[in-house]
C-alpha cells in the first residue's frame, strides 16, 4: 500500500550506524496525518545531516503550513550519513522520512529547500536512494515532483536536469498554489500524465519548470539566449513575495530535536528583507523588501513557541535584527516580560552602527552574556566601501571597547576574504583591528582575559547581486591572504594569544562559486562527483576538491569551457547570465550601476531612510517596504513562565 511505513526494515540497521536517533523521529510537535485521508503528499527535503536540518525555519514553516490544510499531509527526509546509506542499498530500504518512515518514492511532491548549493550532492543521493530516476527527463506521472526552494532556487540551473521546478522567492503562499494545482490534476484523473501536471505547474506565480525552456550557447561558451518551448509559461519567472508577516505567525509550535542539533533555542524571524544594501549579500538582495513583523506579533510568537517546545532561548532573527525599526522597544518589553524566568534572548550578528549597550543589556538582562558577533565582513575601510558596508576603524574600536566595558568578554569579528578589488593589505588590516581591539578592551575593561575570536569566510559571487559580474578569487589567493594574515596576528603573542582565528582553505569556495553561478552545464559534473562518491560537499571531512575539479576537467573540457570560466571570469555587461531569465524583482541595469559604484568606492544608502534608489523591487513585485513604528505595545501575560 502506498505509504506504507519502511520502519520494521529500518530499524535493524539503526543499531549498525553513527547517531540512530536522528533517524527515528517522534520528536516534540512532529505531525503524523493519516495518508488516506489527504489529497496530497509532500516530503520535505533539507539536503544535510538532521542536525544542521531539524532547526532550518524554512523547513519548519512549510511543514507547519502544509499540515494545517485538511487536504494536505507534510513530512520530512534529511540527508542519510553514508554508513546507513550503504545499509540501506544492501537491504533495499529506501529513501524515508522520519515522521512516518514512509518511502519519499510514494509522495506527491518532494520539496527540497537548498541554503546551500554544496547540498546539490546530497539531492542526488536522496533521488537513487529513493529510487526516483536522477533526471526530471526520465520520470513519468508515479514518480514524485521534485521542486527546489531556498536562497539557491534563484538560479537552479545547475540541477535543472534533476529538479522538475523551482520556486522562487517565499514558500507560505507558493506550496499552498502547488498544493491546489497537483490536488485538481489527481481529482480529475491525471489529464496529460506529467507533461500536463508541469504545464499547470509553470502557470502559478513564482514557479519555474526547466524542461519548458531551451538553453542555446555562443561561440565563446557564453549563453547565447534562454528561450521557453511552449506559449502557455511566462518569459520571465518573477518571485513570490509574503507582505504581511503577522498573517503567517509560523512556526506556532517548532520542532524540538531529539538529537544534538547546530541551534539548540526557539526562533522568531522578527522581519525579512533588508536593504542595507551589501553588494556581496544575495540574502538581503533578493528578499528585498524590507517586511516587518508588529511588535505584538512577535510577542505571541514568542510566547506559543516557548509554550509549545520549553526552551530557554528565544532567537530574534532577520538578517539585520537590530534594524527592526523598534527593537529596543521588542528587546526591553520582552525583558521585562520574562524578568525572573531562565527565558533568554539572543540577536544573530549585530553591524557595528545599530549595536548599543542598552539593547544588548536587554537582551541579557537575566545574566547571559555569551557573546557579541559583529561582522565588519572587510578588512580595510577601502573595501568596506566597495562592498556598501561602511563602517570606520574608528568606531568599530569604540564599540567592541564599551562592549568590554560593560562586562562582555568575549567578542567575535567575522570578515570576508577574496573581495572584489581585494589586496593583500585590505586583508593585514584585519590583524591591525584585532590587536587594536584587545589593547583598548584591556584597558577599558582593566582585564587581561577578555578574548576576540575572527572568523573568515572565503568571498563567493552570487546571483542577483552587483557582484554578479566579478571575478571570483582563486583559491590559492585566498590560502596566501588567510597565510599572511595569520603571520600579522601571531606575530606579537602578548596581544596575539588572545586572538584567534578561524577560517577555511579557499578551495570548498571555488566549488561553491562554481555551483552558485554555474549554467545547465555544470549538471554533468554534479552528478559525476555524486557517481564517484561525492556526498555531504558542505562538511571539510568528506569534501573532495580534487574529485571536483578532475570532475569539472572531464565533463567541461568537450564544451570548450572549464573551472576558471565558471569562477575567476570577470563577465562583461552584455554577458546573458544563467539566471537572467528568473526575476528578484531587482532591475539588472541597477545592479550593474552598483557594481560600477562598487569599482569606485562609492557608497549607497539603506533606503529604508533615504529616498529611492530605483532597485526595481517594489514597483516590480506591486510591494513596498513595511517598517513600523506601529504605536503598539506588549501586554503582560497573564501566567509568566513554566
Amino acid at each position: 500500500m502506498s505509504g506504507e511505513s519502511l520502519y520494521p526494515r529500518l530499524e535493524p540497521l539503526l543499531a549498525q550506524v553513527q547517531k540512530p536517533i536522528q533517524y527515528v523521529g517522534g520528536e516534540l510537535n512532529a505531525q503524523v496525518k493519516a495518508w488516506d485521508d489527504v489529497a496530497v503528499h509532500w516530503a520535505l527535503m533539507y539536503p544535510d545531516a538532521y542536525e544542521v536540518g531539524l532547526p532550518n525555519q524554512g523547513l519548519m514553516i512549510l511543514y507547519e503550513v502544509l499540515n494545517e490544510r485538511p487536504d494536505a499531509l507534510a513530512e520530512r527526509t534529511y540527508a542519510v550519513w553514508p554508513d546507513l546509506a550503504a545499509l540501506m542499498r544492501a537491504n533495499g530500504v529506501g529513501q524515508f522520512t522520519v515522521d512516518a518512515h514512509r518511502p519519499v518514492r510514494d509522495f506527491d511532491v518532494l520539496g527540497v529547500s537548498f541554503a546551500t548549493e554544496l547540498g546539490y550532492t546530497n539531492l542526488l543521493e536522496a533521488l537513487d536512494l529513493a529510487g526516483i530516476p536522477l533526471h526530471a527527463a526520465d520520470r513519468d506521472e508515479t514518480h514524485p515532483v521534485v521542486v527546489a526552494g531556498g536562497h539557491a532556487a534563484f538560479n537552479p540551473e545547475p540541477i535543472a536536469d534533476f529538479v522538475d521546478c523551482a520556486v522562487l522567492g517565499d514558500g507560505e503562499q507558493a506550496v499552498g498554489d502547488v498544493t491546489d494545482v497537483v490536488a485538481a490534476w489527481k481529482q480529475q484523473g491525471r489529464p496529460g500524465g506529467r507533461e500536463e501536471l508541469l504545464a499547470r505547474l509553470a502557470r502559478v506565480d513564482g514557479v519555474y519548470v526547466p524542461r519548458f525552456y531551451a538553453v542555446s550557447y555562443g561561440p565563446g561558451g557564453a549563453i547565447a539566449a534562454v528561450t521557453r518551448t511552449r506559449p502557455d509559461v511566462p518569459a520571465r519567472v518573477g518571485k513570490r513575495t509574503v507582505m504581511d508577516l503577522d498573517e503567517w505567525p509560523y512556526p506556532k509550535t517548532p520542532l524540538v530535536p531529539l538529537a544534538e542539533s547546530v541551534h539548540e533555542r526557539m526562533s522568531v524571524e522578527i522581519f525579512r528583507g533588508c536593504t542595507r544594501g551589501c553588494r556581496f549579500c544575495q540574502a538581503g538582495m533578493i528578499t528585498r523588501p524590507v517586511r516587518e513583523r508588529t511588535i505584538t506579533g512577535i510577542g505571541s510568537m514568542v510566547d506559543q513557541g516557548l509554550r509549545a517546545t520549553g526552551y530557554e532561548e528565544v532567537g530574534l532573527l532577520s538578517l539585520s535584527s537590530a534594524d527592526h525599526s523598534e527593537i529596543g522597544q521588542v528587546a526591553k518589553e520582552l525583558a521585562d516580560r520574562y524578568a525572573g524566568t531562565n527565558t533568554g534572548l539572543s540577536l544573530p550578528s549585530t553591524r557595528v552602527d545599530a549595536f548599543n549597550v542598552t539593547l544588548a543589556n536587554e537582551l541579557s538582562r537575566n545574566g547571559r552574556r555569551s557573546g557579541l558577533t559583529f561582522a565588519p565582513e572587510g578588512g580595510s575601510e577601502r573595501i568596506r566601501r566597495v562592498i556598501n558596508k561602511t563602517v570606520s576603524k574608528e568606531d568599530l574600536v569604540a564599540t567592541v571597547t564599551t562592549a568590554y566595558a560593560n562586562g562582555w568578554q568575549q567578542v567575535k569579528l567575522y570578515f570576508m576574504c577574496g573581495l572584489p578589488t581585494e589586496t593583500d593589505e585590505d586583508v593585514l588590516e584585519i590583524a591591525e583591528l584585532a590587536v587594536e581591539v584587545i589593547r583598548a578592551g584591556r584597558e577599558a575593561s582593566g582585564r587581561k582575559d577578555i578574548r576576540c575570536t575572527v572568523s573568515i569566510g572565503g568571498f563567493v559571487p552570487k546571483p542577483h547581486t552587483p557582484f554578479q559580474w566579478a571575478a571570483q578569487a582563486s583559491a590559492e589567493t585566498i590560502d596566501h591572504r588567510l597565510r599572511v594574515l595569520r603571520q600579522a596576528i601571531n606575530a606579537d603573542r602578548r596581544i596575539g594569544r588572545s586572538i584567534g582565528l578561524r577560517y577555511h582553505d579557499g578551495k570548498p569556495g571555488v566549488i561553491e562559486g562554481l555551483l552558485s553561478r554555474g549554467d545547465r552545464r555544470v549538471g554533468r559534473v554534479i552528478e559525476r562527483v555524486w557517481r564517484e562518491g561525492g556526498r555531504f560537499d558542505g562538511w571539510s571531512e568528506h569534501f573532495s576538491f580534487e574529485r571536483w575539479t578532475a570532475a569539472a576537467a572531464a565533463e567541461l573540457a568537450p564544451l570548450g569551457v572549464d573551472l576558471d570560466w565558471f569562477t575567476t571570469r570577470e563577465r562583461t555587461q552584455d554577458e546573458v547570465l544563467p539566471w537572467d531569465h528568473l526575476d528578484s524583482g531587482l532591475d539588472k541595469e541597477w545592479l550593474w550601476d552598483d557594481w560600477q559604484d562598487a569599482l569606485s568606492e562609492e557608497e549607497v544608502a539603506d533606503c529604508r531612510w533615504t529616498p529611492c534608489y530605483d532597485c526595481g523591487v517594489c514597483p516590480t513585485n506591486g510591494t513596498e517596504i513595511q517598517i513600523g513604528p506601529t504605536g503598539r505595545s506588549l501586554l503582560p501575560l497573564t501566567v509568566v513562565g513554566r
